[in-house]
């Protein structure tokens, strides 16, 4: 037996707006998602992000309680160019998403965001600077 990497889930409090959310960043999720207890969209090389809403968990784990604090998590999202890391932040932080930081041109070379899903997750906004 030899296990593998697979999946990411995330316990999500709605459904619906976690559904919208992970759409906009380019993800493709099954129609009528939203309506769903547990969905899943494949991530490039093979790996798949789960939604799971809290009651799906707690239906099989009672006593699951969510987090009362965050930022130990967060997904990265890469772009394709510094510009689109302004405009899908600005994209986001239109829609009502936290923008936990701006974009910047990190010293490590990359135009750099981070913004929070709907449960408080951390998603990095990543592009390569030119050069």
């Amino acid at each position: 037996m030899t296990a593998r990497f697979d999946a990411i889930g995330l316990v999500v409090s709605d459904m619906s707006a976690s559904v919208a959310f992970y759409r906009r960043l380019g993800l493709t999720f099954p129609e009528d998602s939203e309506t769903q207890g547990h969905v899943e969209a494949e991530l490039p090389g093979g790996l798949r992000l789960l939604l799971d809403t809290e009651d799906v968990v707690r239906s099989f784990h009672p006593d699951w309680k969510p987090p009362t604090t965050g930022g130990r998590t967060s997904l990265a999202v890469r772009c394709d160019t510094p510009e689109e890391v302004d405009t899908l932040y600005e994209e986001l932080t239109t829609a009502g998403h936290h923008g936990e930081l701006k974009p910047w041109n990190a010293f490590w070379g990359q135009r750099y965001a981070v913004i929070l899903d709907p449960d408080g997750n951390g998603v990095d906004l990543f592009a390569p600077l030119p050069g």
